[in-house]
């Protein structure tokens, strides 16, 4: 991605949330929380008041529909290039601050005590992106046989970590009700699952960052 392509990215999905931060205060204080608390659309309608909800939330949509453009696309060039050159891709270390927006999954326990909307709990998967910060350190490394080695190891233990995690708040969901409520038990299954998804992205691109970074010192 281009640093103004980049830039771009992050200044929009920034202004994406502030305008849905302030959508949220306005249908709150100003509109009796439509469009927030409980709707039958069936009997919905439509207001200039939630004009800016709508809007607000469209584009919050629109705005990770095209993150997630970005990243497949970036996995795409990136395993082309491999197979081609067999150099990792470069890539700017700077991507990792869009781990920040994990950061919103806290969101959801606002929503959960508005209208039991446990949606936004979801981002707690960016906080995965930080990842990228060890992804761009690793740009333009050989990709020997050391180094796939290395990467094999990273995802084997990567895969292993979250699988565990989920395996256990499954066993802990399927003991029964908890958390005083099988509502809260699912939402506390459906964060850490989140949590773990997004453990399992960092922790594949930092192992193999220090794996290498070890070899090299003992070397």
């Amino acid at each position: 991605m281009k640093k103004t392509n980049y830039k771009l990215t992050i200044i929009f999905g920034v202004a994406c949330m502030l305008f849905l931060a302030a959508s949220i205060w306005y249908t709150i204080t100003f509109n009796d929380s439509r469009l927030i608390a409980p709707t039958d659309f069936s009997t919905y309608v439509f207001q200039v008041q939630d004009l800016p909800m709508l809007v607000s939330v469209t584009l919050t949509c629109l705005y990770f529909i095209y993150l997630s453009i970005l990243l497949v696309r970036a996995i795409i060039i990136r395993r082309s290039r491999e197979a081609v050159a067999h150099i990792t891709p470069k890539l700017n270390p700077k991507l990792g601050f869009l781990g920040f927006l994990g950061f919103l999954g806290f969101a959801g326990f606002i929503t959960y005590g508005i209208n039991k909307s446990v949606f936004p709990f979801v981002f707690f998967i960016f906080f995965g992106f930080f990842g990228f910060f060890y992804e761009g350190k690793m740009s333009a490394t050989l990709m020997d046989e050391r180094y796939r080695e290395n990467q094999i190891k990273a995802q084997v233990t990567a895969d292993k970590v979250s699988l565990m995690l989920i395996f256990l708040a499954t066993i802990v969901v399927g003991m029964g009700k908890i958390m005083m409520s099988l509502e809260f038990t699912l939402t506390a299954y459906l964060i850490v699952v989140t949590l773990s998804l997004a453990l399992n992205l960092f922790l594949n691109e930092y192992l193999l960052y220090r794996y290498d970074h070890d070899e090299q010192i003992d070397e």
